[in-house]
């Protein structure tokens, strides 16, 4: 994955460096970045994964709230920084430069970085301690994603489709990317075109809800590690996200009909922000949920909340073209509390390796 982010953003810069003919630039950039995104795609599956691998039970809402709130911060700050460089060097230098940063930071992980607690030089054998235990002295083998020793880890996708669990957790996850999508793809004009706040002021009011959404991830994710200690893995691990999405969606409502246009941007920001606090939850469930097949799973988390949460950049304007704005941003409200529902029915603690190793018996 990050060869491939490196050697493609290379390449985009490479395309305005003359070599293609003007008539080709379109087409060429498109075929790159689509390569791209396709190659970036086991960034958070694996992520959540390797948290899963590394960390205890305990520890690991938290560290996938640090991952993608690093993510959504980088996505925050992307403009200005990326936007400065351009500015200095022109766009096509810029991509180059980006790719060999990426390569640079793969090339690192590559040579520091092990897939479990016990392939890493201080830790493992040579240091006194089990190459099976992390840090904390927890045998992975046993706590991580409920994997068995021995188990069979085929590519099977069919009882994973078929886990009540995951379909649940899948959807509400389409209810955080509608959520997000909406945020991501609409706000600006929002704030300019139906609210008149003007272009500059629309930017920047318009990437608060991203950047409180980006600080708030890891901060949920130590809350949802501490409400599991406190309520047990079943309660625990969905209080946050059966809270905070619906405290997300009122949130959406009291921005709708506020009527100042600061008040207006303050319940949008808090309600991105508060559905940030659910971000670690739902990796860390999917991966266990997934148990030998917790990157698998992760995936299919991943694809199923995308998938759908794409379609509010084709259904808001369509609804606020015949009911109104008020309209089209409510419904993303009610998307998020049914996406909070969902939550009501997952137990955490059902794992799918017994299904999945007898499948492939």
């Amino acid at each position: 994955m990050g060869i491939g982010t490196a050697l493609f953003c290379a390449f985009t810069g490479m395309v305005g460096w003359g070599i293609i003919a003007a008539s080709g630039i379109w087409v060429s950039l498109l075929i790159v970045r689509s390569l791209m995104g396709f190659l970036t795609t086991p960034l958070h599956p694996a992520s959540a994964r390797a948290a899963a691998s590394w960390f205890p039970t305990g520890q690991r809402a938290l560290a996938n709230g640090l991952i993608t709130g690093a993510a959504l911060l980088a996505y925050a700050v992307v403009h200005p920084l990326f936007g400065a460089l351009i500015d200095r060097v022109d766009w096509p230098n810029a991509f180059v430069i980006a790719g060999g940063s990426t390569l640079l930071v793969t090339l690192i992980w590559f040579a520091y970085a092990t897939d479990r607690p016990g392939q890493y030089r201080p830790n493992g054998s040579s240091s006194g301690k089990s190459p099976d235990r992390n840090r904390g002295g927890t045998d992975i083998r046993k706590s991580n994603t409920g994997e068995r020793k021995g188990a069979r880890t085929g590519f099977v996708l069919g009882p994973l489709l078929r886990d009540h669990n995951l379909i649940l957790l899948t959807l509400s996850y389409a209810a955080v990317g509608y959520f997000q999508y909406l945020f991501f793809y609409w706000m600006h004009y929002y704030f300019d075109e139906v609210m008149g706040m003007g272009r500059t002021e629309s930017r920047f009011y318009a990437g608060l809800p991203n950047l409180a959404m980006a600080l708030c991830m890891p901060f949920g994710g130590w809350l949802t590690d501490r409400a599991q200690r406190g309520f047990g893995d079943a309660l625990g691990r969905t209080l946050v996200p059966r809270i905070g999405m619906t405290a997300s969606a009122c949130l959406l409502l009291f921005g709708i009909f506020a009527r100042h246009p600061l008040w207006i941007v303050f319940w949008f920001t808090l309600s991105l922000g508060i559905l940030g606090l659910c971000e670690g939850s739902f990796w860390t469930t999917a991966v266990e949920l997934g148990g030998s097949r917790g990157g698998t799973a992760a995936a299919v988390m991943n694809t199923g909340g995308n998938g759908i949460g794409l379609l509010a950049p084709m259904v808001t304007p369509w609804v606020s073209a015949k009911l109104g704005w008020a309209w089209g941003i409510s419904l993303g409200a009610l998307v998020g509390l049914a996406g909070a529902v969902c939550w009501f029915w997952i137990d955490p603690r059902e794992r799918n390796d017994q299904n999945t190793s007898d499948q492939i018996a």
